[in-house]
């Protein structure tokens, strides 16, 4: 593998509409741990069972347990050209794990796109998803919570990716196309560095 982009922000930002774009747009697999992990309950594997009670309470799904799941998913054929992490790493631990299973495979985090919104915004949001998608894990209780943790435990990774020169910060409380824009520009600008 290549190269990965990470995705980064608060619940409800953005960043699986953005990851999806740039996946389409790039041809590169987009990887959301959370989508793999309601798709371990729905088919209720023996990971789903443990994660199911951890995501609907609003906590963080242990790292080995995400670890095992992303370092399956990597080895698939669709992996070779990089990755699109969307949600992953939400921990500085998680950010570790994922360097050492990007090493394994000769890659490495090339671009780490934070997409910043504000609280009250991300809210309304969520509660709106959660009414269109019919998400039991959106409920007014469960994104305070979702929020407190993302402070408390993924926010930190702006300054480790800050201080390794890869992060770009992204206005999210815009269009989906402004910000999708500013997302393929950044992309853009990090790939010309590399040439």
């Amino acid at each position: 593998m290549p190269s990965a982009i990470v995705f980064f922000g608060p619940p409800g930002s953005g960043k699986g509409t953005q990851a999806s774009r740039l996946a389409a747009s790039a041809g590169i697999l987009q990887i959301s741990t959370g989508d793999l992990l309601r798709g371990h309950v729905a088919r209720g594997t023996a990971l789903g069972a443990i994660a199911k009670p951890i995501m609907e309470s609003g906590a963080l799904v242990p790292d080995d347990l995400v670890t095992r799941m992303l370092k399956e998913r990597l080895a698939g054929p669709d992996a070779k050209s990089g990755a699109i992490f969307d949600g992953y790493p939400r921990t500085v631990a998680q950010a570790r794990s994922l360097e050492t299973l990007l090493k394994e495979t000769g890659g490495r985090v090339d671009n780490v796109l934070f997409i910043d919104v504000p609280d009250a915004i991300l809210v309304d949001r969520l509660l709106k998803r959660a009414t269109l998608e019919g998400r039991s894990d959106d409920t007014k209780e469960t994104i305070a919570e979702r929020l407190r943790v993302y402070r408390e435990k993924t926010a930190p990774l702006a300054d480790l990716y800050a201080s390794a020169g890869v992060l770009v910060t992204i206005d999210g409380d815009r269009s989906v196309e402004a910000v999708a824009a500013d997302v393929e520009s950044a992309v853009a600008r990090r790939r010309a560095v590399k040439a």
